[in-house]
């Protein structure tokens, strides 16, 4: 009988540093997955929580954790070679047909680049499939910053704004909100533009508000949300807002819909 809450158990292949308190733990992966899904990660007899996918190929997936808790704290123990548990994959993700063809903006706040980062490495490698692509992302400060080896490369291909809210001596980049660089983004075709946001809930209230008052329509912005997701499966209602359950119907949910969706 199938037990959709039974883990099962996956091996550590590699894990590094992004910043002080973020680490990416790649996993071996037989997986189909989508970029913006989420996995349910689990310790034996310490915890669970929802990881989303920041990267994945049909060999492996990636996820960059923040050390904030226990569970966190028993997987910042664990080494390559060492294994860990999962359930899912779970949620819609992205879909990549919506952008094909279209001026691609994306704007991500911090952690939320994480949850985007394959949609980004997928134009970045399929450039011709876009018009032009613009990724905005913000950090609080530069020590913040995740992915800096990945972002210098889409540097290469993508118009990035890289921000950080509060600069040190060291900094000599841009700085401020990312709602900022909304403002001065280039976006003469907005017909056939589409927008990805996703990060902190301020951020993506005051991102999308931005994008509206540019001119943009609501049904061209997507945005994935950061729910308290649980059994994953909607059964346990944790992530329930009104008659939605953010885990079957998101997290990526079209703006028209989102901003209904208040706790």
């Amino acid at each position: 009988m199938n037990n959709p809450y039974l883990p099962r158990p996956i091996k550590i292949i590699d894990r590094w540093e992004e910043s002080g308190i973020d680490h990416t733990f790649r996993v071996e992966n037989d997986m189909n997955l989508i970029g913006g899904q989420f996995l349910q990660l689990s310790i034996p007899g310490v915890g669970e929580a929802p990881i989303s996918i920041s990267d994945f190929t049909d060999k492996y997936l990636d996820m960059t954790i923040r050390k904030v808790g226990k569970l966190t704290d028993g997987i910042f123990d664990l080494q390559a070679g060492d294994k860990i548990f999962v359930r899912g994959p779970y949620g819609n993700g992205f879909n990549l047909d919506q952008y094909k063809g279209k001026n691609l903006v994306i704007v991500a706040g911090g952690t939320g680049l994480a949850p985007v980062k394959n949609v980004v490495n997928y134009f970045y490698n399929n450039m011709d499939l876009v018009k032009s692509f613009t990724l905005i992302v913000g950090f609080k400060t530069p020590n913040d910053i995740l992915f800096r080896d990945e972002i210098k490369k889409w540097s290469e291909k993508i118009n990035v704004v890289l921000t950080v809210d509060s600069a040190d001596e060291s900094w000599t980049g841009e700085t401020g909100l990312v709602t900022k660089h909304i403002a001065v983004c280039d976006m003469k075709d907005l017909d056939n533009t589409e927008v990805i946001v996703v990060g902190p809930p301020i951020m993506m209230k005051f991102a999308t508000i931005e994008f509206v008052k540019r001119g943009l329509a609501e049904e061209k912005i997507w945005v994935s949300f950061e729910r308290k997701m649980s059994c994953g499966i909607g059964k346990c209602g944790h992530c329930k807002i009104d008659e939605t359950y953010v885990c079957l119907e998101g997290p990526v949910f079209n703006y028209v819909k989102a901003k209904e969706l208040i706790d």
